[in-house]
């Protein structure tokens, strides 16, 4: 789960990371109010999107004047913004920050992120901050800095400020930096993140560092215990067939083919897809029933998948060993006889009492294509997408 950047630099805040002052607005009138609370003569005016690059995108916008906060709120808002990470539909603004222009010296990079290869909390920094961490990467890979925290051990303050003075910084900004980085790094942990990024990390005219930008993601299986953090999901920057399969307990992740999946199980679910593209389609998504298949749980995964416009050829691949063949079918017969589907359908049962539910479908009269195995039921789905295609 992704949330937006005022939201991170709340969670920042708590953790003693300085961020510069700002307000959330829903309507230029709004954001005109936040820069009169907040002062000054110079502001941010920040689109507030799940993406990064937005100012390539025309989503960060500084102003000189409350007229020029207004001008710019009433641009963004309601605007779609397309960037490198949003693909090519975009995402739309509904809400801006108005922040306090600071006074940058100096940007630098900060990342945290789970490794999960050697199942530890990598930190990386670099001194050329300002731009995202692959152009870093590319342009100047000498200047990146990896360390690497044993999650059992934690951050110490020596790693802290060893990343501080790698980062080039001057002595009385080392040991705020170090504060910072240490602040990053308890929000990472105490807020079951898989990422926190600040970018750019800065260092003021007067010495201080501030987080400018932030980005934060969340492991969505540990929301049940961090309901805190669960309740700042804004579900109108996520995909609306994600939401839609989150919500029910299905777990999807939607993709740019044309034939859709319903699989029980991860790995079963990887392979369908892999066989899909061997055999010369495309897989319209990932989705994984889960071994509990029911059809409350067929309904809704039709319901799903028959509702994209993308798809159209279904394949079912069901191996059963938790459950049973028989209830699979039984399950799916009872569902299509709640809701219609118009895509041809492929249907692949394995495992426990496979005739049994080889002999329910038959018998159903439902329309389908049977398949025995992995191979060739992906074959047969293919086979009826170049069919559809022909007539």
């Amino acid at each position: 789960m992704n949330i937006h950047e005022y939201q991170a630099k709340e969670i920042l805040a708590k953790f003693g990371v300085a961020t510069p002052k700002g307000g959330i607005a829903y309507s230029p009138e709004n954001a005109k109010d936040r820069a009169t609370e907040l002062g000054g003569d110079m502001w941010v005016v920040k689109a507030q999107i799940h993406s990064g690059a937005r100012g390539k995108a025309g989503g960060i916008i500084v102003c000189k004047s409350h007229k020029e906060v207004s001008d710019a709120a009433n641009t963004l808002l309601g605007k779609t913004l397309v960037t490198n990470q949003t693909g090519p539909e975009g995402l739309t603004v509904q809400r801006i920050y108005i922040e306090e222009a600071s006074d940058i010296k100096k940007e630098y990079y900060l990342g945290l992120v789970f490794d999960r290869s050697t199942e530890s909390i990598m930190v990386v920094a670099s001194s050329e901050g300002g731009m995202s961490i692959e152009e870093i990467a590319k342009d100047k890979p000498e200047s990146i800095i990896r360390v690497k925290i044993e999650a059992a051990v934690g951050m110490q303050s020596f790693q802290a400020r060893e990343i501080a003075f790698a980062l080039g910084l001057e002595a009385k900004a080392i040991s705020r930096c170090a504060a910072a980085i240490l602040g990053c790094y308890k929000a990472f942990t105490n807020s079951d993140a898989t990422m926190v990024e600040i970018n750019p990390l800065v260092l003021t005219g007067d010495d201080h560092i501030l987080a400018v930008d932030c980005k934060m993601s969340f492991d969505d299986n540990a929301l049940y215990r961090i309901p805190h953090i669960a309740e700042l999901r804004d579900k109108t920057q996520e995909d609306s067939k994600e939401t839609y399969a989150h919500d029910r307990g299905l777990n999807y992740i939607a993709l740019d083919g044309d034939i859709g999946n319903i699989i029980n199980g991860a790995g079963l679910a990887m392979a369908s897809m892999d066989m899909i593209q061997l055999a010369g389609g495309k897989p319209a998504n990932f989705l994984d029933v889960g071994g509990g298949a029911t059809p409350e749980k067929f309904v809704k995964a039709f319901k799903l998948i028959s509702g994209d416009p993308k798809v159209k050829v279904i394949l079912i691949n069901i191996f059963a060993g938790i459950n049973r063949c028989d209830w699979v079918a039984q399950g799916i017969v009872d569902a299509l006889g709640q809701i219609t589907i118009e895509q041809p359908l492929v249907i692949r049962l394995a495992g426990t009492n496979v005739d049994e539910g080889m002999k329910i479908l038959k018998d159903s009269k439902i329309n389908y294509i049977e398949a025995s195995t992995l191979e060739e039921a992906a074959n047969k789905a293919v086979e009826a997408l170049k069919d559809l295609e022909n007539k």
